[in-house]
């Protein structure tokens, strides 16, 4: 007869617990050996004056890398954090990871070949995720459709709604500031002026018009002129501008584009040359006017003449949405995150413009990068100042693409579309990087953090997400609203977000 032994005591299975704990923690080692490193600028695509230099293995994780590059170049006391590219790819070395375990254990690359790692800076600084609701605020007495923060700082934040108005919010009190009212339908549209003093909307009513954002009172008449609804409106950039004479584009269903003096009250131009409704125009910080449309093409036109330059073909149906790299340092002109303003126009002017000029140079010359999005599932990445076929095609989605925004170093692009996903793409080479999931409807937009290190999205499923990038991971799920979320925004400054939707209620979120 068999022995039968009794089941083991507790302090038996704590034991074999803490063994197994163990086996399970022993680390993985790297084994010894050094690798060549050749540091090149990611901008310039030269090495500079940086010696090729050897590596042990075991310190030649991501964080040691940073701290030797610092040191080479003479950036101890004051350390920038680095992104890694190995030879030029398009993903980055994570936070934790090594050169041993990235590239040389599975067969990248051997570690008697010298390995190139291009370097840019990541922000200097670190946005916090926003974790809590920190304002719920009724007044709109309608869906919301529009928010957008002040470039200045988050204390202010202008939204449009059903109920034909505007209102500016005070986001430190949580209260409204100003009630705008003179439209006579839906405002679709609300775009600060790039200084941040004025404030353009549009909507249902066909109309433009201009606000001061400290008074908020009119400025001047309403600018008359489209035919049908107005979809969306971009501001000349600052340092294109002619002083005291802002301008606007306003784009409309009616197949035009429309470029207005804010302040003079008139029409410069019209753009006329598609053939179904512009869904929106942005104006970039070359002189240029990017237009999509639903004739399924994007026009590209001058600033100055007014003058078709290009026609960008390859969507199979509508495009809904465009982004340029240099959309966020547009939007901000010299608010930059030391929130030190210039004090003369002719500074403002100088810092404006070598903020663009910054963002926008690859390998020694000015490049502005154009994304897409269509009702044909698909993305194009285009270059349109070197070429009208795009880049690439980038597929993926099962439904129509919503909306498409470059993250604000510019290296990153994130999608969202009808089929409850945002997906991540590099801004290089619009290589698939991964998908966010978690949404459990349709998702209607995103918005980067400052430091282009976290994502926020917001969806029909009446909740706002925050994601890390570096991972790919849920950082916060944001329920609150009552209803779909339409419209979200990220201030420039990264403190708060703001959103709303068909609850009526004016939401703000911060750390």
């Amino acid at each position: 007869m068999a022995t039968q032994y009794p089941p083991p005591s507790k302090r038996q299975k704590r034991e074999q617990a803490e063994i197994a704990r163990q086996q399970q923690d022993v680390e993985q080692t790297i084994p010894d050996g050094s690798v060549r490193v050749r540091f090149v600028d990611q901008a310039t695509g030269e090495t500079g004056s940086l010696p090729v230099l050897t590596v042990p293995l075991s310190q030649a994780s991501t964080k040691n890398l940073e701290i030797l590059l610092n040191e080479l170049k003479d950036q101890a006391d004051d350390r920038i954090p680095y992104r890694f590219f190995p030879d030029g790819g398009a993903e980055a070395l994570g936070d934790k990871e090594d050169l041993y375990n990235a590239l040389v254990k599975p067969g990248k690359v051997s570690a008697e070949s010298e390995i190139t790692l291009q370097y840019a800076p990541q922000a200097v600084f670190r946005v916090k995720a926003v974790s809590r609701c920190a304002a719920a605020i009724s007044g709109h007495g309608d869906n919301i459709l529009a928010i957008q923060y002040s470039p200045v700082n988050s204390s202010r934040m202008a939204s449009g709604s059903g109920d034909k108005t505007l209102r500016i919010w005070d986001c430190d009190t949580g209260t409204p500031v100003h009630t705008l009212k003179g439209h006579t339908g839906w405002v679709l549209a609300v775009s600060y002026a790039p200084d941040g003093t004025i404030i353009a909307s549009g909507g249902y009513d066909r109309i433009v018009r201009i606000w001061d954002s400290t008074t908020g009172k009119p400025i001047g008449g309403p600018l008359k002129g489209h035919t049908d609804f107005i979809t969306s409106l971009s501001w000349e950039p600052y340092h294109l501008q002619v002083h005291g004479r802002p301008r606007v584009a306003s784009s409309s269903k009616d197949g035009t584009v429309r470029i207005w003096d804010a302040i003079g009250g008139k029409v410069d131009f019209a753009l006329t040359g598609h053939k179904g409704n512009v869904t929106c125009v942005k104006w970039g910080g070359t002189g240029k006017i990017y237009t999509s449309s639903h004739d399924k093409t994007i026009k590209v036109w001058s600033a100055s003449s007014g003058s078709l330059l290009h026609t960008l073909s390859g969507h199979a149906h509508w495009v809904n949405h465009l982004a340029l790299s240099t959309d966020s340092v547009l939007r901000t002109s010299f608010h930059d995150h030391t929130r030190t303003i210039p004090p003369t126009q002719e500074e403002k002017l100088a810092k404006a413009k070598s903020r663009f000029e910054k963002a926008s140079t690859i390998g020694g010359e000015i490049v502005e990068r154009l994304a897409t999005a269509s009702e044909d599932c698909t993305l194009f990445l285009w270059t349109p100042h070197t070429s009208t076929k795009p880049v690439t095609r980038m597929t993926g989605h099962q439904k129509q693409v919503n909306q498409v925004s470059f993250s604000p170093d510019g290296t990153i692009l994130a999608s969202c579309a009808f089929d409850n996903h945002v997906k991540i793409w590099s801004a290089r080479d619009g290589k698939f990087l991964f998908s966010l999931r978690a949404h459990v409807g349709p998702v209607y937009m995103t918005s980067f953090s400052a430091d282009s290190r976290l994502l926020a999205s917001c969806s029909k499923d009446t909740t706002i997400k925050v994601w890390d990038l570096r991972t790919g991971k849920l950082k916060e799920d944001l329920p609150g609203h009552k209803d779909q979320v339409f419209a979200l925004d990220w201030s420039p400054d990264g403190e708060r977000v703001g959103s709303g939707g068909a609850d009526k209620q004016v939401r703000i979120w911060r750390n």
